[in-house]
């Protein structure tokens, strides 16, 4: 009798730090588990990975993945073209890299997906595929392959996304005036304020091409076979089982490096050369650093960015403050306040990228002030790190609901619409001293810990995920 074969899964993800940070470690669970991996990046990001970790100006040989192989993992690696060359600017030209995104990319990773099929040993059995591309359920439908959504953010913005429907039909979505009364009457969600929708939610021009991907991915999210979420059951148990009642949904967060160090993976995801900080750190006393970070890819106002400058002046407290070189604008670079380096000599340190887990890992390390991406949810959380929370875009409005709403481990740096620094200087006090920092940190240990137990042998993380392949398994034998 033949042993059989391994599962063999396609991963594709979004061209975005956050999205292909939680895509390399799912391939890399999946691959422990006893998969097959055939990894796929773009083009363009694979340079961007290989020219900021590796160091590679000659990368189309680069395998980011051979040291996950040389651990034992069979995980083989593809690049495909996003329909654009390397040189074009895809952040000053949005609209264009997504019309692309939807009507020229496909057509590649189709071919890309044609050739596996032929080629691959062990056989491609599913596809493995960022929610957010809109399309995968059509090319997995094509060539025989299983369709398995990969969703990197909360369950509760998939709920929204999935229930775009009623948000129309309510008036709260696609109206030239949308509602702004509480939003009670999507399934599995009690009650959410229009303003804590993600922000594409909150348009009203839906004529956009975004607009037209979001509609998009809310019908391809119905028709996949199988949804992983980045999230834990125990904090998103209601969204999670509203949509388990009608698609099968497998919470198996959070998705962090593992078996290799706690702050390092095996595989480099960073788009951008990193800085190291752990040396400045270690000069701090325990948990008096604050970190600041606002993302890879999302500008903030000039003005805010400003006020967020003179408010760290104000506050005294000792802080790293990850600011792009094009912060503010993807035109023009940004530029620091006269003086303001040379005031903050000794307790401030900027740097345009590092690595955001060896930071916040650091023990001198006392809060974040974040725009709330998900994956730096989930990390503060994981080390026991209180937020501050300065949403800009996207899912960052709903994750901040989340953090200082629902679970109270995180506070507003902004309580109006006008950020000042005075405010700024207030709150990163709140965050840093006294009795309200000392209540924010007992909360989030007690969230920690719910993650920490989530993803421990036997968790409901793991549990799930070993569901999902028990059911891939039972779904393919059937189709057999």
């Amino acid at each position: 009798m033949s042993t059989p074969k391994p599962l063999h899964a396609v991963v594709f993800s979004i061209s975005l730090q956050g999205h292909v940070i939680p895509s390399v470690h799912l391939a890399i669970k999946l691959a422990s588990k006893g998969f097959t991996i055939t990894f796929v990046n773009t083009q363009v990001i694979h340079h961007q990975i290989t020219t900021s970790s590796v160091g590679s100006r000659d990368d189309d040989d680069v395998d980011i993945f051979a040291s996950a192989r040389d651990a034992g993992l069979d995980i083989r690696y593809k690049t495909v073209s996003d329909g654009f060359p390397l040189g074009f600017d895809r952040y000053l030209n949005v609209e264009q890299y997504l019309e692309g995104h939807l009507h020229v990319f496909p057509a590649h990773v189709d071919e890309l997906v044609r050739g596996l099929v032929v080629t691959a040993d062990p056989p491609i059995s599913c596809l493995v595929a960022d929610t957010f591309f809109g399309w995968q359920s059509v090319i997995a439908k094509k060539y025989g392959l299983l369709y398995v959504s990969f969703w990197t953010e909360p369950a509760l913005v998939f709920s929204l996304y999935y229930h775009l429907d009623l948000l129309k039909i309510n008036g709260h979505y696609a109206s030239q005036d949308n509602r702004e009364d509480t939003i009670d009457y999507i399934p599995g969600i009690k009650a959410i304020e229009p303003k804590d929708l993600t922000s594409h939610l909150q348009e009203t021009d839906v004529s956009t091409a975004m607009s037209r991907l979001i509609n998009k991915v809310s019908q391809d999210m119905r028709k996949a076979d199988f949804v992983l979420c980045n999230t834990v059951h125990e904090l998103e148990s209601e969204p999670i089982s509203a949509i388990r009642e009608i698609q099968p949904m497998y919470a198996i967060g959070p998705l962090f490096p593992s078996g290799f160090s706690d702050t390092k993976s095996v595989v480099p995801t960073s788009l951008k050369p990193e800085s190291d900080c752990t040396q400045w750190l270690s000069t701090k006393t325990h948990g008096s650093v604050l970190y600041i970070s606002f993302g890879s890819f999302i500008s903030c106002g000039k003005n805010d960015i400003d006020e967020i400058a003179h408010g760290l002046l104000l506050s005294k407290v000792n802080f790293i403050w990850v600011l792009r070189t094009y912060a503010t604008s993807y035109e023009e670079p940004y530029v620091l306040p006269n003086g303001f380096e040379d005031e903050v000599k000794g307790r401030g340190l900027t740097v345009t990228w590092t690595n955001q887990i060896e930071v916040i890992s650091h023990p001198a390390i006392g809060g974040f002030l974040t725009h709330c991406g998900w994956n730096s949810v989930l990390e503060s959380i994981w080390y026991g790190i209180p937020m501050l929370c300065f949403p800009l875009m996207t899912d960052q409005l709903t994750n901040r609901k989340l953090v200082v709403d629902d679970w109270r481990i995180g506070v507003n740096l902004c309580d109006r619409k006008s950020l000042t620094r005075f405010e700024v200087a207030e709150k990163i006090n709140r965050l840093m001293k006294g009795k309200s920092a000392d209540e924010l940190r007992i909360e989030v240990m007690k969230v920690k810990q719910t993650l920490r137990n989530a993803l421990a042998k036997d968790g409901s993380s793991d549990w799930n995920l070993c569901q999902f392949i028990s059911d891939v398994e039972a779904k393919i034998v059937n189709k057999v």
